[in-house]
């Protein structure tokens, strides 16, 4: 996504017009929501130092392309940025994962200013500057509180750690962005309180393995409002409860540890929905990619969980058509997708990804029109799955949050639904609503994956 904003006369507190023009850099993001917040942090800095973002690569002071290398098509998207960059404008800054593997970009395009991985901040600044010098302005050294979002304003993600100890074998993750480098509980507290106060109703927490978090600090206890917090999965998941908002827990790796988090949803601490992306459910295909083989265990563990939590939402990405997966496996997924009546499913079919494991085990590639017609399968099976889900919703009274509003419509989301990736509600209503606003909605009817009521 291209980011823009409207160029206006910056002021100083006395509303006098600054005499000189703030350099203007163009950026853009791409990939998932943890690529997200590091372009947010970048932006924020920028903004800090007086730069302005432009609407265009054009006339630009410098060109930040924040990269996703974790497929070959992300790949490819990512060089179609940078392409495109270096065309308008020349003076291009490449970040983000696809640049911590320089080689493939470096071909394309030998004339690019710097290019780095994900979350090096400073060489970032350090290559803005030497294109465009900062104003240093002190009246524009001022960030609201909460930092710099580009997510509307009633919702933001909060990341709270860093790369991932897993080896799955058809990830390198861990080869982009390292090992599990989790924050203190203190910090990703003050952060959250900052939304809060900015007006935020949805923190969603984010992290390539949220449920690993403070593995890494042996659940060190820091300070937060007077009292310790540790840095544990389930005592950051209770704090953030604390703070009267949605709170969403995005890829969370099944350990046994999660069922305690349950207890929270089940009290309305935080939301009722767990992102765990299952990615299978054949034994020996799960053996070969490295992820946990109990697909049986895993139907238990999900039906202890309902019972505990009726109201729970179950999302899952799946992968088709990794190597050696035959139809007895794919049957095996699409059984167990019965069984486990996940919410909201995703699926991709596999691409072979340099430097991943998974290159390396033996295993017969599956046709890509074996892939295609698995993966066409899958998701009608799901879809299926969903729209009966669905329908068991119709007549009930449910908390909407709102994302697009009108004087007498708009779009929201329940609690089982995250932003741009699941469900939305279509409602109506008697009285105008406002963006961030959540609404009781009588749900009226259902499609495969969306919800239509009137607000009450």
């Amino acid at each position: 996504m291209m980011l823009d904003e409207t160029s206006a006369p910056m002021t100083t507190s006395g509303g006098l017009a600054r005499a000189t023009q703030a350099p203007k850099i163009s950026f853009v993001s791409l990939g998932c929501p943890k690529a997200l917040v590091d372009s947010e942090r970048i932006i924020g800095q920028l903004r800090a130092e007086g730069y302005e973002l432009a609407k265009t690569h054009r006339g630009a002071a410098a060109v930040i392309v924040n990269t996703c290398g974790f497929l070959d098509s992300a790949k490819a998207e990512s060089l179609a940025a940078i392409g495109a960059a270096a065309a308008e404008n020349g003076k291009v800054i490449v970040t983000g994962c696809m640049g911590a593997e320089p080689t493939a970009i470096l071909e394309k395009f030998p004339d690019l200013r710097w290019i780095s991985g994900p979350q090096d901040f400073g060489s970032v600044m350090r290559a803005v500057h030497e294109a465009a010098p900062p104003p240093h302005d002190p009246f524009l050294d001022l960030l609201p509180p909460q930092g710099i979002k580009l997510t509307p304003r009633h919702y933001a993600y909060v990341k709270i750690s860093e790369g991932c100890n897993n080896r799955c074998t058809f990830c390198i993750i861990p080869k982009l962005r390292g090992e599990l480098v989790s924050r203190e509980a203190a910090d990703v507290l003050r952060e959250a309180e900052k939304l809060v106060a900015g007006g935020v109703k949805e923190l969603l927490i984010i992290s390539q393995d949220t449920s690993a978090y403070g593995l890494d600090l042996q659940y060190a206890e820091s300070s937060f409002r007077g009292h310790t917090v540790k840095a544990k999965f389930f005592d950051l998941a209770r704090e953030l409860g604390q703070f009267g908002v949605w709170v969403r827990l995005h890829y969370v790796y099944p350990y046994p540890h999660v069922d305690e988090v349950i207890e929270l949803m089940a009290e309305g601490k935080i939301l009722p929905y767990l992102d765990i992306p299952f990615q299978h459910a054949s034994p020996r295909i799960l053996h070969a990619m490295r992820r946990p083989g109990g697909a049986g265990k895993m139907l238990e563990r999900i039906s202890k969980w309902r019972a505990a939590c009726p109201g729970l939402t179950l999302r899952s990405t799946f992968i088709v058509g990794f190597p050696g997966e035959s139809e007895e496996d794919f049957a095996l997924l699409l059984d167990w997708l019965q069984d486990a009546k996940i919410d909201r499913a995703g699926a991709f079919k596999y691409e072979p990804v340099a430097g991943a494991a998974a290159n390396d085990l033996g295993l017969p590639p599956v046709a890509p029109e074996v892939a295609e017609t698995r993966y066409k399968c899958l998701m009608e099976h799901c879809q299926k799955i969903s729209a009966r889900k669905l329908k068991e919703k119709t007549g009930k009274r449910m908390a909407v949050i709102v994302d697009h509003a009108g004087t007498r419509a708009g779009i929201g989301r329940t609690a089982g639904d995250a932003p741009e990736i699941d469900g939305k509600v279509h409602l109506v209503s008697r009285r105008p609503l406002r963006q961030g606003d959540i609404v009781t909605v009588k749900i009226e009817r259902s499609d495969a994956y969306d919800l239509h009521g009137t607000a009450i």
